[in-house]
């Protein structure tokens, strides 16, 4: 990374924004937007930093949401087309729901059945989650088409439905993927659900197109949906990305508290990856660390442990040119998508505080979490 996180103005523990690399991920979505002829909304399942959506809404169409309070989140701060997917939704979620978005597509036959008359009866376009068994994820835990998955409906069971009132599909099937999964997306849709393309008003892609990645083809996937488009106009195409919108868009800051010798040095930091950086483990992924290699690559390496009571609470060497002690800095990069949406307060350990460095350079707190934040999870 480029810019200086180190400076003394940004605390630790700290998620930090950079306002101008997210600004530039947004203005290459809506040059997809406008080239390809679709529109383009934000996940807020994997992006929620709801300080950044006046920039947000400046780029992108609306946002898409797994409920009802997320429903609320985009309606009050991007507004414009809010989609909401959920696997089931309760009566009371609907009576919400018909009030907060644009689009609702169900997951299964029984529960659009169960709804149909409430949605009908209102403005809200209604749509059904289609599976079309293609896999692309490369980690079966964020694979939604992995044999006897919950989510979506196969085209066995859709070929005996009454879809009269459906006005469209949605598909969910990617996990940071390429231009090239995203075709043979639409290849297997359209294999096994294009008789029904022609009566549909929409079409949503879902996420897990990652746009901003470097390397990522976006003159084909401009291409590919602009061919698809022209196969079926009636159709409004969506995509809806979380972590192409954050991707390298901030660090999380961390600081060495103490240093344990057992058999190997572990560094005891102010942050838990259990707690604030849940997918680590979870995923599991090696996050990149600046200046820092693998282990014995540079002179000086270290486990990193959290400052949990988890035993687990531990991360992969790490290997850098200096001796870190008490007070030295760790800068976790691009930890914005999927990282503070799925945060805890576990252990009471401190919440990492939220930053944004403008554009001007200059460093603005927007959000330090205290006691009464961690009090009032629960009661």
């Amino acid at each position: 990374m480029s810019k200086n996180f180190h400076r003394a103005d940004i605390p630790s523990p700290c998620y930090v924004c950079d306002e101008e690399k997210l600004e530039q991920n947004l203005a290459l979505m809506r040059d997809v937007q406008e080239r390809a002829g679709i529109d383009i909304i934000l996940a807020l399942k994997g992006f929620s930093m709801w300080s950044t959506f006046p920039l947000v809404r400046q780029y992108l169409k609306g946002a898409t949401s797994s409920g009802v309070w997320e429903a609320k989140l985009a309606r009050e701060h991007i507004g414009g087309d809010v989609h909401v997917f959920s696997p089931a939704y309760k009566p009371k979620d609907i009576e919400q729901l018909l009030g907060l978005v644009n689009h609702i597509s169900f997951n299964s036959i029984a529960q659009w059945n169960r709804y149909k008359d409430q949605v009908l009866a209102s403005n809200v376009s209604p749509g059904l989650r289609i599976n079309p068994e293609n896999q692309e994820a490369d980690t079966p835990l964020y694979d939604p088409c992995a044999p006897g998955s919950r989510l979506g409906i196969l085209a066995k069971d859709i070929n005996q439905a009454d879809l009269s009132g459906i006005e469209g599909f949605h598909c969910h099937n990617l996990c940071e993927c390429d231009s090239y999964a995203a075709e043979r997306t639409l290849n297997a849709i359209e294999d096994k659900f294009g008789q029904y393309l022609p009566q549909l008003k929409w079409l949503n892609l879902g996420g897990g197109h990652l746009m901003t990645r470097q390397g990522y083809n976006v003159e084909h996937l401009i291409e590919t949906l602009k061919a698809f488009k022209a196969k079926y106009p009636n159709l409004e195409i969506v995509l809806e990305p979380g972590s192409a919108v954050a991707w390298q868009c901030g660090p999380l800051i961390a600081e060495v508290v103490d240093i344990v010798e057992n058999e190997h040095k572990v560094l005891i930091l102010d942050i838990s990856a259990t707690a604030h950086m849940p997918d680590v483990l979870e995923m599991p992924y090696r996050p990149t660390i600046t200046g820092a290699g693998l282990p014995d690559e540079k002179g000086f390496t270290y486990k990193l442990g959290g400052n949990s009571c988890l035993a687990g609470d531990v991360m992969e060497a790490y290997s850098f040119d200096e001796p870190l002690e008490v007070g030295s800095r760790l800068i976790f990069e691009d930890m914005l998508h999927y990282t503070m949406v799925k945060t805890t307060f576990f252990n009471g350990v401190q919440h990492p505080g939220i930053g944004i460095l403008r554009k001007n350079g200059e460093f603005e707190m927007i959000r330090e979490f205290t006691y009464e934040d961690f009090k009032g999870r629960l009661s």
